[in-house]
């Protein structure tokens, strides 16, 4: 990338931060804006070809992921997650297999793709994303109830998620013979040595955090900073020792945010600033790579899965998992709606778009073109459905919500 394209990126995303607070009320999201900035800077002015750049796309859809996903399973703090496990449990346990079984099933069916192909689809564009929603966790017309449960859904279904993701990919790579890919025995095998290694340096850097804050030897200045690296430890750590770095992450952001008290959410904070702002770069690669192979691969049949795929595949198994939840059936409505495909599938677009090149593309533009639909729709009938909460006669809520998420949630 030359030095006019890295001027044209760090330019919009400083344009964005400035105006964010301007934009968004109007329904602009920041996956709106740099999907836009991202097919304008690579197909109309030709400023990057990313293309040419596999390993830079792949270590910046890698090291987002990793910090997403570490970020998000620190916020749950599993006191708070006790006062709606019920509903967690049916969202997570029943309504995300569900979701994954019922988008393979589909595209299987009306894509024609075979089972691992369609396994890859379903489970990569399973988990939701709470920022393409943002106006709706911070709605004090929108029930705390519903908020704890998208926010405390969209933190989690990407972890959960992404090892389904990662064997789906190993078995296309096997049933198509492409070389430098694991088996699928091979993909749950590290799978389970990424959960140890996550364990363990989760807890250590947990406890360690939690002493030196308490001895007073902890910088303020480098205690954000440390975790930021500790994520990453995680990640290459696992990589080492043959395991899931991805899996790795995820529990250890989980483990570390149970054990390292209450400075542990400080700490956080920036490493939910860094992911926003490695969100907004592969947002932006997005758009410079994902619509040009959603002009390539366009069909009728995959604009009808994509349609499926954001009505039915998530809003059936949503209603379904919630049946005697406690839910009006509006909010149940309102909950399956507003299940937004976002970064976390456009993270395994570009890592499908890495690891299988040619004979992941009519993978990658399916997911694509979801999650392209997606920002569009989520991001404009977020405001506007959850002011449907007021006209229906429901009291405001201006109770104080625990974040149980990271910082992508308010924007």
């Amino acid at each position: 990338m030359d030095s006019l394209a890295l001027t044209a990126v760090l330019a919009a995303i400083v344009t964005w931060c400035v105006l964010a607070g301007r934009l968004q009320p109007a329904g602009l999201t920041a996956p709106i804006v740099f999907v836009a900035c991202g097919w304008v800077f690579a197909d109309v002015f030709g400023l990057f070809d990313l293309e040419v750049e596999p390993e830079l796309v792949k270590l910046i859809a890698e090291v987002t992921l990793v910090w997403i996903l570490f970020a998000d399973a620190s916020r749950v703090r599993l006191g708070q997650f006790r006062r709606d496990l019920g509903t967690y449990v049916r969202l997570l346990g029943v309504g995300l297999p569900l979701t994954i079984a019922l988008g393979a099933g589909a595209a299987m069916i009306v894509i024609g793709f075979d089972p691992w192909a369609a396994l890859l689809v379903g489970a990569a564009l399973a988990p939701t994303d709470a920022a393409l929603g943002a106006p709706v966790m911070s709605n004090p017309h929108v029930p705390a109830r519903v908020r704890r449960a998208l926010n405390v859904e969209s933190g989690l279904n990407d972890g959960i998620a992404t090892p389904i993701v990662l064997v789906a990919i190993a078995g296309v790579a096997t049933a198509e013979g492409v070389l430098g890919v694991e088996s699928p025995g091979g993909a749950v095998l590290s799978l389970l040595v990424g959960l140890v290694a996550g364990i363990v340096i989760g807890g250590v850097g947990g406890t360690v955090s939690r002493l030196a804050s308490r001895r007073g030897w902890l910088s303020e200045e480098l205690a954000g900073p440390a975790v930021l690296a500790l994520a990453l430890l995680a990640y290459t750590a696992s990589l080492l020792v043959d395991g899931n770095g991805f899996v790795a992450a995820f529990v250890a952001g989980l483990v570390f945010g149970n054990t390292a008290g209450s400075s542990g959410e400080k700490e956080v904070y920036f490493v939910d600033q860094s992911s926003d702002v490695a969100s907004m770069i592969s947002w932006l690669v997005f758009g410079a790579l994902a619509v040009p192979v959603i002009q390539d691969q366009w069909s009728w049949t995959v604009l009808l899965y994509a349609v499926l795929s954001l009505t039915v595949v998530r809003m059936l198994p949503v209603a379904i998992a919630l049946l005697g939840a406690g839910f009006d059936r509006f909010s149940v409505v309102f909950i399956g709606w507003f299940g937004p495909r976002g970064l976390a599938s456009v993270i395994f677009a570009l890592i499908v778009l890495e690891d299988l090149h040619a004979v992941g593309t009519d993978v990658v533009a399916v997911i694509s073109l979801t999650v392209l639909l997606s920002v569009l729709a989520h991001g404009l009938a977020a405001v506007p459905a959850a002011n449907r909460f007021a006209s229906a006669g429901r009291p405001t809520d201006t109770s104080p919500e625990p974040d149980q998420t990271s910082g992508r949630a308010a924007g």
